[in-house]
């Protein structure tokens, strides 16, 4: 019998099958990301479980107070819903002093998906609001150390997904972009043997995972992804001051990595990075797993045609809808496990459309297809518009980003 079904489903299938039977608690960490409903990840536990804050009603009045603006609806809609230390963050805006963005990417495929595009959304909706600089790293290296790829190709690989950065729409003026190949040396490589001399393999073996087959490149990554969190890696733009406060907007799978780097900052005389996460984008086939670049099927890339996302969209996305219009216009959609819905909370902005189609739907008056069709319709405009705007990042443009230089801002004393 089970022969049968791995012939009709393959193996991989099966074998993810399995695992979705067997789990009973969430896997959350920088490499694996399952959840054991397919209702997706429990972010109440997450929280309890990292140690992190909830981004509660108190926290969106200060942002709403402090920028003068409807916080961004990632953040009404706990999109973005766990911190570590936004309340100090905001009390230097309050004081009219400065701090500073870090983001990353780990390019391991040509394209990005519209998952990725996540975190760079609000990051971008961050440097608007606050005015302050942004530091992006484009972590080649990792990916070279984890994956079965040349190192030239993720070299590559870093400038190709930089042009789908830089199409998110960031301020030149104000932003670095980097690669780990081609960047680190002086002040950003002292700081990272700084964090490898006060951080023990042991340290790191419980944080990550390690083992004796894990190569050493990757012991020693994670103080890579902890030191542009520290001010003084970028003297072009810091003049070497080590006390400029760091904002990391990224999806919680991250969070290992910056436990440790806020572990190690006291002890080097570092400031302590805050922290915004995000929950995960989720597959098309449900909210069990995230969006993957390796799976070309479970994701919406963002070089995908209008009639590739309408066909992925149609065929893929997993529904909370019943089995026959009957029972749908009976009982209605359930858009806790529905896909298209989970999209729609990320990308369309009116919040009340969104509550109406989240009525419409529960209560069985709008059918499975309509649903999708509202999705396919703000997919293809957003991916298209996306497309339009990277059609104008050339190589030239990337080369400015990525110009270790001077950023336009002002550090108030």
């Amino acid at each position: 019998m089970m022969n049968n079904k791995i012939e009709k489903d393959g193996p991989k299938q099966v074998e993810q099958q399995q695992l979705e039977q067997q789990l009973t608690e969430d896997i959350v960490d920088p490499w694996n990301v399952q959840a054991s409903s397919n209702k997706g990840i429990d972010y109440d536990k997450l929280i309890d479980r990292f140690g992190s804050s909830r981004i509660d009603d108190a926290l969106l009045e200060r942002f709403e107070k402090l920028t003068g603006q409807n916080p961004h609806h990632f953040l009404r809609r706990g999109i973005f819903f766990s911190h570590r230390d936004m309340h100090r963050i905001l009390n230097l805006v309050e004081a009219g002093k400065k701090f500073f963005l870090y983001t990353g990417r780990g390019p391991s495929s040509d394209s990005m998906h519209v998952g990725h595009l996540i975190p760079f959304i609000m990051t971008k909706w961050l440097q608007d609001v606050f005015d302050v600089p942004l530091i992006i790293q484009m972590t080649d290296d990792e990916k070279y150390l984890w994956k079965d790829l040349k190192l030239e190709h993720c070299n590559n690989l870093a400038y190709e997904n930089a042009k789908d950065i830089i199409a998110v729409g960031f301020d030149m003026s104000k932003t670095f972009i980097f690669s780990d190949v081609d960047f680190i040396g002086g002040e950003f490589y002292k700081n990272v043997l700084k964090v490898q001399k006060h951080v023990t393999f042991n340290q790191v073996k419980g944080i990550f995972g390690f083992d004796e087959s894990s190569n050493i490149g990757k012991i020693m990554f994670p103080a890579i992804q902890a030191v542009p969190s520290f001010s003084s890696s970028f003297p072009f733009i810091f003049g070497g001051k080590k006390d400029i406060p760091c904002l990391i907007p990224c999806a919680i799978d991250q969070d290992p990595y910056f436990r440790m780097t806020r572990d190690v900052a006291p002890r080097l005389g570092f400031q302590k990075p805050a922290l915004i996460h995000s929950t995960f984008f989720p597959a098309l086939q449900g909210a069990s797993s995230k969006m993957s670049a390796s799976d070309e099927n479970s994701s919406i890339f963002l070089t995908d045609t209008a009639n590739q996302i309408k066909k992925k969209v149609n065929k893929y996305a997993f529904s909370g809808g019943k089995d026959t219009v009957e029972e749908h216009r009976e009982k209605g959609g359930d858009c806790e496990v529905d896909v298209s819905f989970m999209y729609l909370r990320f990308f369309m902005e009116d919040d009340g459309r969104l509550e109406e189609i989240r009525q419409q739907y529960s209560s069985g008056q709008m059918l499975t297809g309509e649903l999708k069709a509202e999705l396919i319709q703000i997919l293809q405009k957003m991916i298209a518009e996306h497309q339009e705007r990277r059609k104008s990042v050339t190589d030239e443009i990337v080369k400015q980003y990525m110009m270790p230089r001077a950023l336009n801002f002002t550090i108030k004393k």
